[in-house]
């Protein structure tokens, strides 16, 4: 627990910190567990936060590979999907979100899945389905109207 402290620290401090040192800070904590699938994926958030997609990539794969822990896990998915949409490969970026969230569409983390997933079809040139799916994904936190807008964003679709 002392560990997660600590990377917590660093992560609270991370605005005030340039770039190279965050991922340096990072890094130093994540050293003491150079396995740990949960040190993996610290690694690749940093390299993400700082604009190193490329970077991220491969820890954000590792941590997955290495068992990365449910709670962690949709998380690190959606950066992964993030990382390699900015990457220039939005298809694989839907892939690796639908692959996760599909079967478990109740997740904490559905909604935010789909917002990436909306952002990966505007550079796919599907910019209609995209918002469909936001206006889905939206309409049932509504205090009003979900029957209309749920059947608009059926006629976006149709259009």
């Amino acid at each position: 627990m002392e560990w997660r402290v600590r990377m917590a620290a660093v992560w609270a401090e991370a605005d005030r910190l340039e770039d190279a040192e965050l991922v340096r800070r990072i890094d130093e904590v994540a050293a003491e567990r150079p396995e740990d699938p949960l040190a993996l994926f610290e690694r690749g958030g940093a390299r993400d936060a700082t604009g190193d997609e490329a970077g991220a990539e491969g820890f954000y794969r590792a941590a997955l590979a290495a068992g990365l822990p449910e709670s962690e896990r949709a998380q690190c998915v959606i950066q992964l999907a993030s990382t390699v949409r900015n990457l220039g490969r939005p298809e694989e970026s839907l892939e690796l979100l639908r692959a996760e969230f599909e079967p478990r569409p109740d997740d904490e983390l559905a909604d935010a899945a789909v917002a990436f997933a909306a952002l990966a079809l505007v550079d796919l040139g599907r910019p209609v389905e995209a918002v469909a799916s936001l206006l889905h994904t939206l309409t049932p936190h509504l205090p009003r109207y979900r029957r209309s807008l749920h059947a608009y964003a059926d006629a976006v679709l149709e259009r």
